[in-house]
This record gives C-alpha cells, structure tokens and sequence, in this order.
C-alpha cells in the first residue's frame, strides 16, 4: 500500500495541470475518493474510520470526518503555549490575527449596543437591518454597485463558515467542487461536508498562481457545481488582473457553475493598486456570491463578523443552509460592524499605511537573512520560497523548536503550497527583523 500510493504521488493523474478527482490528505497519507472508501492490500474498500480504529466499532462516526485533511493551525497554539511557559521570547508571524486593538470606532458602538436589552436576542438570519444597509453603502463607495440589503446580503459568523456552508447549497453528492490549492482550509472542508468531489487546482507560481477554468475539458466542466476563488490571495499574496476574472465568469456563466468569491483581503493593498469586486464584472451577478470580512482589514477576527453579497437566488440557498446551522452573528456585533462599515474608508487607511511599512521592513529583513522574497501588492503575507529539498514542515519546526518564530508551512494548504511558507505581516517592524534573523539562522543550519 505504501509504495502504491508513493508511486501515486510521483506521478499522480492529471487534466492538464490539474489533480486527480480524489482528494490526497497528505498530513495522514489517506488517499480519498467519491464515497469516503480507500483501498487495502487486497483491492478491497475499508472506511478511514475501520482503518484509524484497528477495527474497533465506531460506526456513529461519519466517514467524511476521516476525509478532511489536517489543520495548519491545529497544533501550534498548544505548542506555543508550552514554550512560552519555558521562558522562550516565542514571535508569532503564523497566523493572520494582528496584534492591534479593534478600532475605536467599533469599541465604543459594542460598548453602546451591549447596553441595548434587544441586542442581546436571537438574530437569525436576518441579522441587524442596519448591518445589511451599511453592508450596502459600503459597497456603493468603494465598488459603484448597487444591492437589495434584504435579499442580496446575508449577514456571516466571520467569512469562514459562509464560504463552507455555500457548498452545501449550491452541491449535491457527486459534484465536483474546484478548490485551489494552497488555499483556505475552508473550501476543501466544504467540499467534503456537502459530498462533493473535491478537484484540486494547483497554484502555480509559473501560472501566477491563477485557476484557469477554460483549460478543463467540456466533459468536466459540465459536472463542476461550484469553484472557489480567491483574490487577493492567501497564502500567496497573488492578485487578478481584470481580463482573467472575465474569461473565469464567462465560464462559469456558459456552463452553469456557482462562483464563490472569496474576498477578505480587498482593502490590504500596496503601491496603488486597486483590488476588485467580482461585480466589477458583467455578467457576474448572474453566478457569483462575493464573501468578505471585517477580521483582517477592520483588525476584529475573534468577533467573527462578515457577509455574503450577490446572486439573490444563492444568497437564498444559503441562508436556507444557515437556518439549520446557526442563528447568526451576535447582533450587537453587528452593529458594531456597521459602524466599521460607515468609516470604512478612514480605517483601513491607517491598516493599510501600517501593513505598507511592515512588508517592506520584512522583505528587506528577509532577504538580508538569505531569503528570496517578492514584494507583494495586496494581503497582509509574504509567501517565501525555500531552498529545494528543504521541506516547509520541517522548516516551520525548526524556526519554532530552535528559534522561537512560528511560520505556517505550505504544505499545512495542500501539497500544492510544499516549497514556500508563509508569514503573516502581524507584530511590527522590529519583530518581523527580529524573526527573519532568526530564520535566517535555521535557513543556514538546514
């Protein structure tokens, strides 16, 4: 079984650049395909809950549970916990979580709407009208369009569970959902939760790290239910130039596909560039739901607040979704977010000229320390290459366990992201030069 399936991965089937249709869990060598089944010795199909259980009987867990692939995050924070109890001055440039305080415009309206008996009740979907309208103004300014707050927005607990969520109404068992890869773990938990079959897109730096949906054949576009997209990037910082959003909704809109646009980063952008909406593009609304967040550009991520916006008839599936799952996002956070929203403008200038000093200060510190690191123009993460034959796992280990800095490999984003690993622009300039010196003595010891 071993060498079978290192020989699949070696030369793994391909639709052009694409991936096979089963979904490789390389953090637990499971190989995972329509069904939930993986093969034995004998050829014979065994569920990931017989084999993780040596054949103890554990039928009330689902199948599907042993398909999702292994968290990037799922570990670290103990570990860093640990070490910081041992006196190690740990710095954290792992995840995408700043270490500034909400803004004070955002502070003082949760303090007021906590004050408020009727803030405390039951949102549902509905949420707080005042969110869905400032949700709507917002949009007017910054992209010049125009939405129904009542039936085109759907309040968020954060981005993260709308985007998941979106697969379950827009996917029937046996779909195929395409989910780029590094990406989000969301999207492949998603994919997995709703059925589907997942289809790996790699994001390949020769490519720009863009999905090219016109690439696949006719036969495999008509059974595609749902891609995911995301631009401004993460983990890798790309950007899409206009024509290629297009030709990817003029796609989908010929074959019927749902587009999930996954856009938190819009407003973390450098050296002028301007970062869409995807219903700059004609044709879009006819396909799209544009999922965005107040967590890294607003600096709120543990208040998980954001919004889906879009194709009405989506925005209906997925509240229908949301109504069995949730009952959406505390309301006098969403009155907090409103205000946000209101200011919008003001605040994430100041996000913005904060994060413009901290990526120069890092890829000037980067590359004193022997890295090779592009610039980016947009997100809050550098995506840094390493030297080939160094694996990004065991370089995340090492600059944690022997200098203190946690990094996020990318492979912890699927195989696609092995080679690179990830910084996220969140303590300031000094700590960024303190932790690339600090890998830079990894990179040398490696």
């Amino acid at each position: 079984m071993q060498e079978a399936h290192a020989a699949a991965q070696a030369v793994p089937p391909r639709v052009g650049h694409w991936a096979p249709n089963a979904y490789i869990c390389g953090t637990r060598g499971i190989t995972v395909g329509r069904g939930g089944r993986r093969r034995g010795a004998a050829g014979e199909p065994r569920t990931v809950t017989e084999d993780r259980t040596k054949g103890l009987d554990v039928a009330h867990i689902a199948r599907r549970v042993g398909q999702f692939p292994g968290y990037p995050l799922a570990n670290i924070p103990r570990r860093k916990r640990e070490l910081i109890a041992a006196g190690v001055d740990v710095i954290d440039v792992g995840a995408g979580d700043p270490v500034e305080p909400p803004p004070r415009v955002a502070s003082e309206a949760l303090t007021e709407a906590l004050r408020d008996p009727a803030m405390s009740k039951y949102g549902f979907q509905l949420g707080l009208p005042a969110f869905r309208e400032a949700v709507v103004r917002y949009h007017q300014r910054r992209f010049g369009t125009a939405f129904d707050p009542m039936a085109e927005v759907l309040p968020l607990i954060g981005s993260k569970e709308g985007l998941a969520h979106f697969a379950l109404a827009t996917t029937n068992p046996g779909d195929v959902v395409i989910v780029p890869e590094p990406g989000y773990q969301c999207y492949i938990g998603g994919a997995i939760a709703s059925g589907a079959e997942a289809r790996i897109a790699p994001l390949r730096p020769e490519a720009d790290f863009l999905i090219e949906l016109g690439e696949l054949p006719a036969s495999v576009l008509r059974r595609i239910s749902l891609v995911y997209l995301n631009y401004p990037n993460n983990p890798t910082a790309a950007i899409a130039p206009r024509d290629y959003l297009e030709r990817t909704v003029a796609v989908c809109r010929e074959y019927g596909i749902a587009l999930a646009y996954d856009n938190p980063y819009v407003e973390i952008t450098y050296d002028g560039y301007r970062a869409p909406s995807i219903f700059e593009i004609e044709g879009a609304r006819e396909v799209a739901v544009e999922f965005h967040s107040c967590s890294k550009s607003f600096t709120v991520t543990g208040w998980r607040l954001g919004w889906a916006i879009g194709n009405r008839e989506l925005i209906a599936a997925l509240t229908t979704v949301k109504s069995y799952h949730d009952t959406g996002p505390f309301l006098a956070v969403q009155k907090a977010g409103a205000a946000l929203l209101d200011h919008a403008e003001d605040v994430v200038a100041e996000v913005r000229e904060r994060l413009t000093v901290r990526r120069d200060a890092a890829v000037a510190a980067l590359t004193a320390a022997g890295f090779e690191v592009q610039s980016p123009r947009a997100t809050l993460y550098l995506w840094v290459p390493l030297p080939e034959g160094l694996k990004s796992a065991d370089f995340q280990r090492m600059a944690l366990e022997e200098e203190g800095v946690v990094v996020m490999a990318g492979s912890g984003f699927g195989a696609s992201g092995e080679g690179f690993f990830r910084i996220a622009l969140t303590v300031g300039e000094d700590r960024l030069a303190e932790a690339a010196e600090r890998m830079g003595r990894v990179l040398a010891r490696a």
